[in-house]
């Protein structure tokens, strides 16, 4: 066979590899712009929609600005918490209480004690945003940094360069997080490299109403996990891993949210209401369903799948109407449920926990998955 010939296979077989590329990419991605921060970096917004559901992504903290699903009768709503404009996410991020309201968690999702951890033999120090705790990477975490972005098949690539010793963490942390969207299926993948020893725990914060509207008390809850991490007053764990048996932490059957929320229980009492890290049953490692979340009024339903050992359930017990959302209108107590798979909270500093450490020569890599449908 002549040169001349091999080379022209081969370029037919590259075409037909393009033309086989962008005919399974099922989601139809546009950016525009989305605003200026007060410092005049602009922020673009990309929209994801699969003909059903659409899911709009700012690079601004990698913000989940809106997510629209159908209910059973296929009408749409938007069933997250958030604002209008980027305005609005700048005043709250950078506000004496962060919500994070739909925002990448980063370095470190949930509390580090004191702020402070050990790592190598060397103490590390935090600024403190949660009383004398660091909350979610601290007041100038991921969710306040904008993101380079490049659209994907079906989704939006978001990469950002953590410097050695921002917010007091160790190493120079390269962070990409892709979100695709398919057939209603919001995937969110999380990979990051060091050239330092550090720590590193990234999620998402999303607050989920599939009603669109009202609270969360009768939404359905499942979440399969047998045990559940006590806190202290101060919503670190103390370390215990705690059976959910006999306890208004048992979700391991769909149960209202409301349905024990105000129960006479210590630890309710310490988050207000649910705010604690549920220790799944799958352990971690692969890919598993974590939690379903179902509003009977809607038929909406929402499946959450990670390979992270725990999800975090908040129900949005610090929401009190100060907080203007979309169209104007106050977040009130319970609006909505976050689901944050993660590692444990507090993890540096107790080693009977999964490792958060990303060692130098490592690859930091999880997936998660936010599932809908209806019934």
């Amino acid at each position: 066979m002549s040169v001349q010939k091999i080379l022209r296979m081969i370029a037919i077989s590259g075409l037909c590899l393009a033309v086989t590329m962008i005919a399974e990419a099922q989601t139809k991605v546009t950016s525009k712009p989305f605003g200026k921060l007060p410092d005049g970096t602009p922020v673009e917004i990309y929209t994801l929609s699969d003909g059903n559901y659409e899911a709009r992504i700012a690079t601004y903290g990698g913000i989940v600005v809106s997510l629209k699903a159908p209910d059973r009768n296929g009408r749409p709503a938007d069933v997250v918490l958030g604002f209008d404009d980027l305005d609005g996410y700048v005043a709250n991020f950078n506000g004496p209480s962060s919500a994070f309201f739909g925002a990448i968690i980063g370095r470190y999702g949930n509390r580090i004690a004191h702020g402070s951890f050990t790592l190598d033999g060397k103490k590390y120090s935090l600024p403190l945003n949660n009383g004398e705790n660091t909350l979610h990477g601290g007041p100038h975490g991921f969710n306040n940094v904008v993101w380079k972005a490049k659209p994907v098949a079906d989704g939006v690539e978001l990469s950002y360069l953590s410097k050695d010793g921002e917010a007091g963490y160790p190493g120079n942390l390269s962070t990409m997080v892709r979100y695709t969207l398919v057939k209603g299926s919001l995937r969110i993948e999380y990979s990051a490299t060091t050239d330092k020893d550090t720590v590193v725990n990234l999620t998402n914060h999303s607050y989920f109403n599939l009603a669109g509207q009202g609270d969360i008390l009768n939404h359905q809850l499942t979440i399969h996990a047998s045990r559940f991490t006590p806190v202290d007053a101060g919503l670190i764990p103390t370390g215990e891993l705690k059976p959910v048996e006999s306890t208004p932490f048992d979700f391991r059957k769909a149960t209202a949210v409301g349905a024990r929320i105000n129960a006479d229980d210590e630890q309710l009492h310490r988050g207000h209401g649910y705010d604690h890290n549920w220790v799944l049953d799958s352990k971690g490692g692969k890919l598993a369903e974590a939690a379903e979340l179902y509003d009977p009024g809607s038929g909406r339903v929402l499946k959450v799948s990670t390979d992270q050992p725990g999800v975090q359930f908040y129900s949005s017990n610090f929401l009190d109407g100060s907080i203007k959302g979309k169209g104007g209108k106050p977040d009130q107590l319970h609006a909505a449920v976050c689901l944050e798979t993660q590692h444990f909270p507090d993890s540096p500093n107790h080693p009977d926990f999964p490792t958060t450490e990303l060692k130098l020569g490592e690859r930091y890599h999880t997936v998660t998955v936010y599932s809908f449908s209806t019934r």
